[in-house]
């Protein structure tokens, strides 16, 4: 042990006392039950309805009030104090409205007051005090602490306890401290969430996601594809920045990129104008709650277009200086005969409709026009110029990983590239070959170099980003190859099938699991594999658990794209110190149904694992860094107080 380290923690613990203290704590908190863990993915911009799941905890805000309170209170009051906890604010408006009394008023206060206690104290039961304090409203911790731990035995504290309620609500801090109780429970409640991936595209408020989770007490974020993307064009990809506009474009948007992140399309939009006409093949996808007008639906369609052809035309170069990337058939450009309108895939020639090339040369089909150049040139400063997206992106990074090892189990977004085999497959990178998890830490070194250089934006590790969203052994894409270019303008379906890579269909065998899971380190008995990635269709029978409960699928269509082929709202996972259980949501429709009616959408509930023996502190991935602690304050005993 390196002594000007020690020389440095005596600084903090300079008694002996003090050392012996933190070691009697640090012991005793490996031996509480597991903090609950909540696992959510593809959220793709979907606000409201991941709100709502943060904020009742997966059902687990609804069964801690029923723990406590059922066969106390009526359904109708459990439902009432739900949703006071999920929305506080919103709902103490809506009962204050409903009460003509003050001293109806104040009475409910007294009740509600004592009910949220109540929740405190269960909720945070397998909680040290210090943790718990932390988890409080700091203007009202100690007041809370009071009352959470009185004692009813001589009574000699009742009017004091009594007062201490009377004077909050009669000095109006009533509704202060129920909200603060209410966020307090919402900590205590979910310990850790993990987000697997997918926040952004396809909805409407990925900002609005990512300023909740800047805000959350405790998360990790396993990159989704999507999520790279936009990382992607922040660190300098071109390409990334093109197929990010494209998709907002496709889905009608690019409100994002202009009114939250403030990035100026008005070039991309002059460059439309100029050379696009309106194309059903590129109207985008309308929302049920959003009207846009016919004027505004042809001008997305137009730039739509636009950005399309700048990024196919971007994407050759890097097919060409890359080799290993072995996508020379993603030439598409190249393989179009522009005489008569037809394209050549695989031996099989193709008509071509709604067709969009007035910006190409057919000699030099890649060849971007110079005005297509400043354009995506003035985007990319825009983009990097961003506060907003900057503090966003910075904290993707912070938190982000491509997988994760956690407490026993693997977290990735897509899948581990094999073959048919169930045998890793290589890539060979700068002439020599990775697999499996080396493959994975090699695509997240490069990933992590692009964002240190957002200067360079077409050096090897700039291209490797793109090559994450598109390439056939990018853990996050899997397939043999993206066919945007087919299902924008070839009619035939055949050409818009993407092959998935072997993982998708062998992920199944328990074998294969254990194969994966040992290649990362982790028991092959008791780990899982947690996915997102691929929507598992409920609604035709599909198990979102596979392989004997070695790999929990919980991409369920949180993305309302997605809720017609999956049948419900989303997956989530909830693990705790007793095993494992998946949850299904319905639809989320809005707060003010919550609000006014007590609905929840929570569906049901499925066991997947559970724990033999309640799973302490002691086996996660926080007991192992109480033990080193604990370690290296033992060495500190040994060097500065027992000479």
């Amino acid at each position: 042990m390196n002594t000007k380290y020690l020389d440095l923690l005596a600084q903090k613990y300079d008694t002996e006392e003090k050392v012996v203290t933190e070691i009697i704590n640090l012991k005793a908190i490996l031996n509480l039950p597991k903090g609950t863990e909540h696992f959510v993915s593809d959220l793709h911009g979907e606000y409201q309805a991941f709100q709502h799941v943060l904020r009742n905890g997966s059902g687990r805000v609804k069964e801690k009030i029923r723990d406590i309170f059922s066969g106390v209170i009526f359904e109708k009051e459990i439902d009432e104090l739900a949703a006071l906890v999920y929305y506080p604010e919103e709902k103490l408006q809506i009962i204050k409205n409903d009460f003509h009394q003050e001293e109806d008023l104040h009475e409910w206060y007294k009740k509600t007051i004592k009910r949220m206690i109540k929740l405190i104290s269960y909720a945070s039961s397998k909680y040290t005090r210090s943790k718990l304090r932390k988890a409080l409203p700091s203007q009202f911790a100690y007041i809370i602490e009071e009352l959470l731990y009185k004692t009813e035995e001589s009574g000699n504290k009742e009017q004091y306890y009594h007062e201490i309620i009377e004077q909050i609500i009669s000095l109006g801090q009533a509704d202060k401290l129920i909200t603060g109780l209410a966020y307090s429970t919402h900590q205590l409640v979910v310990d850790h969430l993990h987000v697997v991936g997918d926040i952004y595209d396809r909805g409407p408020e990925p900002d609005k996601i990512m300023e909740e989770l800047i805000n959350y007490h405790s998360v990790d974020i396993q990159w989704g594809n999507h999520d790279v993307l936009w990382i992607g064009a922040f660190a300098g990809s071109k390409v990334c920045l093109a197929n990010i506009l494209r998709i907002c474009a496709r889905y009608d948007n690019l409100d994002i990129i202009e009114d939250v992140y403030g990035i100026n399309l008005r070039p991309l939009m002059n460059l439309a104008e100029k050379y696009y006409d309106d194309n059903p093949a590129f109207r985008p996808k309308t929302h049920a709650d959003k009207k846009t007008s016919e004027h505004e639906l042809v001008q997305i369609t137009k730039m739509h277009q636009a950005i399309a052809m700048i990024q196919f035309k971007l994407e050759s170069p890097i097919i060409k200086r890359r080799p290993s990337f072995n996508m020379e058939e993603r030439l598409l450009l190249e393989k179009i005969d522009f005489d008569s309108n037809e394209i050549t895939l695989n031996g099989s020639t193709y008509p071509l409709e709604n067709t969009c090339f007035a910006t190409i040369n057919p000699k030099q089909p890649d060849m971007l026009l110079e005005e297509e150049q400043q354009v995506i040139d003035k985007l990319l400063f825009s983009v990097q110029h961003s506060e907003k997206l900057a503090r966003h992106m910075n904290f993707l990074m912070r938190k982000g990983s491509l997988y994760l090892r956690y407490n026993g189990n693997l977290l990735i977004h897509g899948c581990i590239p094999i073959d048919e085999e169930g045998n890793m497959e290589k890539m060979e990178i700068e002439g020599k070959s990775y697999a499996g998890r080396e493959l994975l830490d090699k695509f997240e070194q490069f990933l992590r170099q692009s964002f240190a250089h957002p200067e360079e934006t077409d050096d090897l590790a700039t291209d490797m980003v793109w090559y994450l969203w598109t390439g056939e052994y990018s853990s996050l894409f899997g397939k043999r190859a993206m066919t945007t270019f087919e299902r924008y303008f070839i009619k035939e379906k055949v050409t818009h099938k993407e092959i998935k890579n072997h993982y998708y269909h062998l992920r199944e065998n328990e074998e294969t699991c254990e194969k994966i899971l040992t290649e990362f380190d982790l028991d092959p008995e008791h780990g899982h594999i947690i996915n997102g990635h691929t929507p598992v269709k409920e609604i035709e029978g599909e198990n979102p658990i596979k392989a004997g409960g070695k790999i929990i699928v919980i991409d369920g269509g949180f993305s309302k794209a997605y809720q017609s082929k999956t049948g419900i709202a989303g997956y989530t996972l909830l693990y705790n110190s007793y095993g494992m259980k998946l949850v299904a949501h319905k639809h989320f429709n809005s707060k003010d149904e919550v609000l006014h009616d007590g609905t929840d959408v929570l569906s049901v509930k499925r066991l997947v694992d559970k724990e033999l023996e309640r799973k302490k502190v002691l086996e996660t991935n926080v007991g192992e860094v109480l033990c080193q602690e604990i370690n290296i304050l033992k060495n500190l005993m040994e060097y500065r107080y027992m000479k």
